[in-house]
């Protein structure tokens, strides 16, 4: 039978019975209309996840001062850790997989201007801290440079919501703040970011200045943090062996006590995430997928009639020669119209339901969905199964009925 032939037959079957044809469309439309918009809605969830922790840093790790939770050598437990700016080059030298390493200090300071005073934690850090911890400035004003490192410089950057707690609408560059008792220039304002964890303080309210001025404010290079990047985030688990050993020689520590000096490896959590929407988004298409295959049973139970009423037509053309499989296949590609219908119109039903959610006010908390192309061959791979699963029996039926009982009918 050629393709012409089936579609006419396809047209005249579904408009012979107008209501039982609509309701069998409507439910695989309904179907992938669902799966998508659920698919969208997890893509979109994990992409918002990622964009929030990419607030903290990419294949970041930030090892803190600890103590001592075991015996080593003569020293008992309990003794404090604490890292010096030496650290730094230390671990720079002996790990090679090591990108970028840097340290940290911090500590807490009122910030004012004129009268409006708000408690900040200062970060004192060195240029390459913006790139690890994507800190970038506002157009207007830039971040710290090596020559601010070199000079001991009184310059602060700002969070953009300390910046606004303190100067309202005003443009703060230029002007000058009290960080304590010491007057400092503002150099610069961060771009505003999203960032759903931190370990002192959102980065939208602290503020940066020169390692170097820091630590001759304090009067020591004991630093509160190290933060450094793998070359390959594979290496992470490694790398971070690596360092308790290095430490553990410097400091005289086991290097199996892991709380003498803490380290959050945020490439842990980013395997947790990639498994945890794996799981999510797995679960969600199961959702969808037995939402379809409703539709599908659908268009199961109608192929089943539709054969019973042509049973007198599969009869005549079984007589003039046709094959087993020809049968078989005039019915297949029949469900697959069906479903290919009322896929299109999910389809464009599951784009247009994606259009309208991606403005409710939720971004933030779960993201937008969008129709990204793995939907999309989701979407596809599913309505396959439940196309061929729906049309298997029905087709399979009418292949095998018996030429004179047609006949007969």
């Amino acid at each position: 039978m050629s393709f012409s032939s089936l579609i006419s037959d396809l047209y005249r079957n579904l408009s012979s019975q107008k209501l039982r044809s609509f309701l069998t469309i409507f439910g695989i439309m309904w179907g992938t209309a669902t799966l998508i918009l659920l698919l969208a809605f997890g893509v979109g969830f994990r992409d918002q996840t990622v964009l929030n922790m990419r607030g903290m840093g990419d294949q970041l790790a930030i090892m803190f001062n600890g103590q001592t939770t075991k015996a080593y050598e003569g020293y008992g437990i309990g003794r404090p850790i604490r890292m010096r700016e030496a650290d730094v080059q230390l671990l720079r030298d002996q790990i090679p997989d090591i990108d970028v390493v840097t340290p940290e200090y911090m500590r807490t300071y009122q910030v004012s201007f004129g009268e409006r005073r708000r408690n900040s934690n200062i970060g004192g850090v060195y240029p390459v801290y913006s790139s690890i911890r994507n800190v970038f400035e506002q157009e207007g004003g830039r971040w710290l440079n090596d020559m601010d490192i070199e000079e001991r410089r009184r310059v602060i950057f700002l969070g953009n919501r300390l910046a606004e707690n303190l100067f309202g609408e005003e443009d703060p560059v230029g002007r000058q703040v009290m960080v304590g008792q010491t007057p400092f220039t503002v150099i610069g304002i961060m771009q505003e970011k999203i960032q759903n964890s931190s370990y002192s303080q959102r980065d939208y309210d602290r503020a940066f200045i020169p390692a170097t001025t820091m630590s001759t404010m304090l009067g020591s290079d004991y630093i509160s943090a190290m933060l450094y990047t793998p070359s390959d985030p594979v290496l992470s688990a490694a790398i971070r062996d690596q360092v308790y050993e290095v430490m553990a020689r410097k400091h005289r520590f086991d290097p199996s006590d892991r709380d003498a000096l803490m380290i959050w490896d945020t490439n842990e959590f980013w395997a947790f995430i990639n498994l945890l929407f794996y799981g999510i988004n797995a679960f969600l298409a199961l959702i969808g997928f037995f939402t379809l295959a409703v539709g599908g049973i659908g268009v199961a139970n109608i192929m089943f009639v539709v054969v019973q009423e042509r049973m007198k037509e599969i009869g005549i053309r079984r007589s003039a020669g046709a094959k087993r499989h020809h049968i078989m296949t005039q019915f297949f590609m029949e469900t697959f119209m069906i479903v290919g219908i009322g896929a299109a119109a999910g389809y464009a039903t599951g784009w247009f339901m994606i259009r309208i959610t991606q403005n409710l006010p939720i971004q933030e908390f779960v993201g937008s969905p969008y129709f990204s192309p793995e939907v999309g061959m989701v979407a596809f791979v599913v309505l396959a199964i439940v196309g061929f699963a729906s049309g298997l029996l029905p087709a399979w039926r009418a292949s095998r009925l018996d030429v004179v009982e047609c006949l007969r009918r």
